[in-house]
């Protein structure tokens, strides 16, 4: 592979995370953290080149990035700017490859409440997250772009992680409250437990094709018995303790699944 001329040092790493690719990751950090508004203006690819100390064609290859992952689009002659309504596709397109992507979810779409957290027992939940019993807390929710439902979650956490950030105030009423049914909002689970000091150092991830069960083609809009994407997620705090467990149906139509793989520089 060729190395990139530049006159950043940087730039020219082999053995480095590629530049184009750590960029994109701190822009698109920006962008989940609000720093940009929809339709808001990215700095140009001149600007970036020079306070980064980068090349404009590693700039182009960061923009390139955010745009198959549906966060920004280009307009010859004007710039880039941050995707909101309207601005993309129907199908939901998000690339996976970090946990900021992840929490970029509560940016452009919306969770739908279909059972609020309730405390039962669930051996499968409790046994991925390691529990010595079967108590865990539960809820599902749908999640929509465009206000069209592409997925599906069931999400399980520990007793005791339910109970530091329910302490903290993390459950928003739209999501803990008891009558909350079919609520909306922009969070994310794991956003919550970010926000309540439970951070989210990573995660273990397997998908599959199933066949959708009735109840599940009924929450995504397909038919029962259609082939649809299975994605468990197992997420862990930076002490290694498993935070959250996460089984999402998706409606393939709806949803694009989108993951990045680069070979090794030796």
């Amino acid at each position: 592979m060729r190395r990139q001329q530049n006159s950043g040092a940087a730039d020219t790493s082999a053995t480095a995370t590629p530049m184009y690719r750590a960029l994109a990751s701190e822009l698109r950090m920006a962008i989940v953290a609000g720093q940009f508004v929809n339709g808001g203006r990215l700095p140009t690819e001149a600007e970036l080149a020079t306070s980064r100390r980068v090349s404009r064609q590693t700039v182009r290859h960061a923009f390139a990035q955010l745009v198959a992952e549906g966060l920004v689009y280009r307009v010859r002659g004007r710039g880039t700017f941050v995707s909101g309504p309207g601005t993309s596709g129907e199908s939901y397109v998000r690339s996976f490859g970090s946990v900021a992507a992840l929490l970029g979810l509560s940016r452009d779409t919306e969770m739908e409440v279909v059972r609020p957290f309730v405390r039962r027992s669930n051996l499968n939940a409790a046994s991925h997250l390691d529990l010595h019993n079967s108590e865990v807390m539960e809820m599902t929710f749908t999640r929509l772009y465009h206000g069209e439902v592409f997925c599906v979650t069931e999400v399980a956490v520990p007793v005791e992680v339910w109970q530091v950030v329910d302490r903290a105030g993390g459950w928003p009423q739209t999501v803990a409250g008891p009558a909350q049914r079919g609520a909306l909002s922009r969070h994310t689970v794991i956003g919550l437990l970010e926000r309540s000091g439970v951070h989210i150092a990573g995660a273990e991830q397997s998908i599959i094709a199933v066949s959708a069960s009735a109840e599940t083609a009924i929450s995504i809009d397909c038919a029962a018995g259609d082939p649809v994407l299975r994605i468990a997620r197992l997420y862990f705090d930076r002490e290694g303790r498993r935070v959250e467990f996460a089984v999402t149906h998706a409606n393939p139509v709806r949803y694009t699944y989108r993951l990045e793989l680069r070979r090794a520089v030796t």
